[in-house]
């Protein structure tokens, strides 16, 4: 090679050279288009579980708080609920649903119930018809963004049947030991059709916060709940007595009909809610037994008499009052004159101030935790002699 080639090749090479340290540069300098974002997926929903109440299917589930990648959502992501039907009768295969309600993200708050999505699917009363004994299905996917919803959720399903209509008139009355609840049975189902047979009726309770029987006095389902709905029990008539409250506390009372279908039973709508403050306002029983004694004078000390009766059975007893009266005549016109400055908590009293001489009429009532003072027991009359002479 000759040593002008030799020059040419070198020149090639420094060009070379230059240029690709030009276009490193080139590209440090101004980077390219960026890649395109990948959407925000949320994870799958697994805990999708429906159930009928009345003429409704009730959707429960777990909002996802994280991406299929791990980040967490932020917000609430928006849902979709999709629904398919198989009829009674008809083979078991592949069932197809289709979107039948979009929750936007903005609006899911309103459906959480104790941090998880409630959702209400009205059922028609020609779909009751139609579909009774059929299987209703249904399937959730969340959205984060409009380019990809998130994967299928666990499918959930149910065989729906018309449920009897929902109880309007359900009435409650307060005794000392139980609040007592009546209603009218229900005559038809949802679809209209005479109601055959019941199965019972299932009770439900709910405590209401402080003032919530006044705020629901024009309508108790405006109630402010203090705890959930939760099942006190079931009863065969229209009938239930509540022996588990407290007075004091308000109660927010709902009942549902119970169908039965060969093997499946279906529960009515909650009837129209009745809401209670069972007030103690019952009295104790009078106390029994009541005998009172002479003790004599000593040297040192007057004679005074000495009270006592039976231990009162009440389980909120709060103590006893002595009452006494004088001359016997006026015994039989009122209790007398209460003796005792301060509650009794035992069965006992010794009266200290009476006279030399002189005839009284005894009485004892008993006085509850609410301050409910019972009628006055059986009178007895005691007698203090004069002094020897």
């Amino acid at each position: 090679m000759t040593f002008q080639s030799r020059d040419a090749w070198a020149s090639l090479l420094v060009f070379l050279f230059a240029l690709l340290c030009f276009s490193a540069l080139a590209g440090c300098a101004a980077p390219g288009e960026p890649a395109p974002k990948r959407p925000l997926v949320p994870g799958a929903i697994k805990d999708l579980a429906v159930r009928q109440a009345g003429d409704a299917v009730v959707l429960t589930f777990t909002l996802p708080k994280n991406s299929i990648e791990g980040q967490p959502l932020g917000e609430p992501p928006a849902v979709e609920i999709y629904r398919g039907a198989l009829p009674a009768g008809a083979a078991q295969g592949k069932l197809s649903t289709r979107l039948v309600y979009a929750i936007p993200g903005a609006l899911v708050d309103t459906y959480l119930s104790e941090g998880r999505v409630k959702f209400s699917d009205p059922l028609r009363p020609e779909d009751l018809a139609g579909q009774a004994g059929g299987q209703m299905v249904y399937m959730v996917r969340t959205r984060a963004s409009r380019r990809r919803a998130s994967a299928d959720s666990n499918v959930a399903a149910l065989r729906v049947y018309p449920a009897p209509e929902r109880i309007g008139d359900v009435r409650a009355a307060v005794t000392e030991t139980t609040v007592e609840l009546s209603w009218s049975p229900p005559q038809r189902n949802s679809t209209g059709s005479a109601l055959g047979s019941l199965a019972g009726y299932r009770v439900y309770r709910a405590e209401v916060e402080p003032g919530g029987d006044a705020a629901a006095v024009d309508d108790p389902s405006k109630a402010k709940r203090k705890t959930p709905l939760e099942l006190l029990g079931p009863t065969p008539a229209a009938a239930f007595r509540d022996t588990q409250f407290e007075f004091g506390r308000t109660y927010l009372y709902t009942v549902r009909s119970v169908a039965q279908y060969e093997a499946d039973s279906v529960e009515s709508a909650d009837s129209r809610p009745v809401v209670v403050t069972p007030r103690d306002v019952f009295p104790p029983a009078a106390p029994q037994g009541l005998v009172v004694v002479l003790v004599p004078a000593t040297a040192g000390a007057e004679a005074y008499l000495e009270l006592s009766w039976s231990i009162s059975p009440e389980t909120d007893l709060a103590g006893y009052h002595v009452y006494r009266s004088e001359p016997e005549g006026a015994a039989a016109s009122g209790r007398g004159e209460r003796v005792n400055r301060e509650l009794l908590l035992s069965p006992t009293f010794r009266d200290m101030w009476v006279e030399r001489d002189r005839r009284y009429t005894y009485r004892v009532t008993a006085v509850d935790l609410a301050g409910n003072e019972s009628p006055a027991s059986a009178a007895v009359l005691a007698e203090v002699p004069p002094r020897e002479p």
